[in-house]
């Protein structure tokens, strides 16, 4: 295969990559006035690679001696990891004009892009080394993104939390990469599955622990998600929506690539580590969220509770327990960014923002729309049917049952149960309470993408079920 076919394969990346380069060049030289043109001219970036999928990048082939795959499973992934990105760059200029102290710089843009060219090496990777190059590349944009609000005390504490543990979390992947090298004598996805398959090898067994422990902390997964809720809090609101959006999917991609394909012959072994991380993330999220005062902490224990069940899909480690996380990762991003968009028009009547529950009181009266917004995507990450939510956990259970863990399926439904408390307590909160003050109208862009979000996850989105379920399993099939 010549230089140039392999290098169109990359394209995605090529082409984020360029642009983030371009920009940050405006950047420097527009300065604060060329904001609002580089948000934009980067969404158009994220629009520009993922119209780049649809060529070589999805073909199947494997480029630069097996470090990079472009197959159809990454395809769906940075689909998905581009619109979300794109996404918390629109709604990101609102946020910062309405808080007092800092503005909304070309930095964050860029810094968005570069995260995304590290989020596309992660799920295309197929060798170890090219596997940790995009993982900290997406890592160190994300670090900077955490702590973007400079004046801001909590912005800088998440963003040192984040770092510390992050490094933390690199190293016990870099020491499982080091091992699982040491025991297989190479870093190919391939030679490693071959190396698993050869028999029973302690060194690659303790190699496999560290790396699905490194991979549990990107994951937020437990026991690895103590930096979740206070990186979550502190960071700046449409930085949080991003950081439960698109680096969870590269994660997931990531983990689901790691499991199929380089440990593939060790299903046994590792299948016991997702369980554990699955039930432990399901139960700990639903407890730990129950007496959350803070929306934004609660989304975070939210999200540690949808990982467990992302977890419950790979756990079955098939094709359709592979299709049923993508499927899952789709309608999860739709909820969470819906979710976080609705707190972004949480502020009071200076501005401010407001993060406490009860300032949800009673907006069913005040703000009718929202409201009916906000209970969908409740009820929806609750799995209360007919919404989209309920039918992302059912294919999970289902994949599981399929596989033989009729036992992990049973544990996740009925953990699911104490969950849905704590969202529909947020209903209770806007359609019983007495209402609070009024907030000020957000813009139209917003207002647009939560219409655009509720009416995907409600019985609408059952349209989209039929071609979503054909692109899942299709990019689950290239895996396997």
């Amino acid at each position: 295969m010549s230089l140039a076919t392999q290098t169109l394969m990359t394209l995605p990346e090529i082409v984020l990559a360029l642009g983030a380069l371009a920009l940050m060049l405006v950047a420097a030289w527009g300065g604060q006035g060329s904001t609002r043109l580089v948000s934009w001219a980067a969404v158009a970036v994220l629009a520009g690679a993922g119209i780049a999928l649809a060529g070589p990048s999805s073909s199947g082939a494997v480029a630069f001696d097996g470090l990079y795959r472009a197959d159809a499973f990454a395809a769906f992934a940075k689909a998905l990891i581009y619109i979300a990105t794109a996404v918390c760059i629109i709604i990101a200029p609102g946020f910062f004009q309405r808080t007092s102290g800092d503005d909304l710089r070309p930095e964050y843009p860029v810094l968005m892009l570069l995260s995304a060219v590290g989020m596309g090496m992660m799920v295309s990777a197929g060798d170890l080394i090219s596997l940790y190059v995009g993982l900290e590349l997406q890592s160190l944009a994300a670090y900077v993104l955490a702590s973007f609000m400079r004046r801001d005390a909590r912005s800088a504490e998440a963003g040192l939390k984040y770092f510390v543990l992050g490094a933390l979390a690199s190293g016990i992947l870099l020491y499982g990469i080091s091992l699982v090298y040491g025991f297989a004598a190479s870093t190919s996805f391939e030679q490693v599955a071959a190396a698993y398959g050869r028999g029973h090898s302690t060194g690659l067994l303790i190699g496999l622990v560290f790396v699905f422990a490194g991979l549990a902390f990107k994951l937020a997964a437990v026991p690895f998600h103590m930096w979740t809720p206070d990186v979550y809090e502190g960071a700046p609101t449409p930085v949080t929506a991003f950081f439960a959006s698109a680096p969870k999917v590269a994660a997931v991609a990531l983990s689901v690539r790691v499991a199929v394909e380089a440990m593939g012959p060790a299903t046994d072994q590792w299948r016991q580590i997702v369980i554990f991380a699955a039930l432990a993330s399901i139960i700990f999220g639903a407890v730990a969220a129950i007496g959350q005062k803070n929306i934004k902490r609660l989304l975070a224990y939210s999200s540690i509770n949808n990982v467990g069940f992302v977890l419950v899909g790979l756990a079955a480690g098939t094709p359709q327990g592979v299709a049923s996380v993508l499927f899952y990762l789709a309608v999860y991003v739709t909820m969470t960014l819906g979710s976080f968009i609705v707190v972004l028009q949480m502020r009071d009547a200076e501005g401010e923002p407001l993060e406490s529950i009860s300032s949800l009181s009673g907006l069913s009266r005040t703000r009718p729309g929202l409201a009916l917004a906000m209970a969908i995507f409740m009820f929806s990450l609750a799995g209360i049917p007919p919404l989209l939510g309920f039918n992302a956990k059912l294919a999970v259970f289902n994949a599981a049952v399929a596989a033989g863990l009729f036992p992990l399926a049973v544990a996740g439904f009925v953990a699911s149960v104490i969950g849905a408390y704590y969202y529909l307590r947020i209903v209770k909160v806007m359609y019983i309470d007495e209402p609070g003050e009024t907030w000020p109208r957000g813009s139209v862009i917003e207002g647009g993408l939560i219409a655009l979000a509720a009416v995907l996850v409600s019985p609408i989105g059952w349209f989209l079920l039929m071609p979503l379920g054909a692109w899942t399993s299709a990019a689950a099939g290239s895996l396997f």
